[in-house]
């Protein structure tokens, strides 16, 4: 199976910068694309970013330009570098990965992000 575990969650006033880390463990593929979702009160998920095995990514509309997904699969490691923070960016953030051996989704538990005005 695989494991994410999201870290580096926190309060950060707007203009601010956060870096989300996901640590991924178990049987794992380095061709296989991560995710980035977030969850915010009363809304349904929504995908973020996404970086796929050759560093291709992909971003909301709402994000372009200020947030930035990476990779490093010799740490098993998918970074999200959220610059110039706003109060809407306020959510739960999750890892994901579809994986192409157990053909299911994966993900992790989640970390809060708070922008305040």
């Amino acid at each position: 199976q695989v494991q994410l575990v999201e870290s580096g969650g926190g309060l950060v006033q707007a203009g601010g910068s956060l870096r989300l880390s996901c640590a991924a463990s178990g049987t794992i593929s380095s061709r296989d694309a991560m995710n980035w979702y977030r969850q915010a009160p009363g809304k349904q998920r929504e995908l973020v970013a996404t970086i796929t095995s050759d560093g291709s990514t992909n971003y909301a509309d709402s994000v372009k330009g200020r947030f930035t997904i990476s990779r490093d699969n010799a740490k098993n490691t998918v970074y999200l570098q959220m610059n110039d923070l706003k109060p809407e960016d306020t959510a739960i953030y999750y890892c994901n990965t579809r994986s192409s051996r157990y053909l299911r989704n994966f993900w992790g538990q989640g970390t809060q992000v708070t922008v305040s005005s």
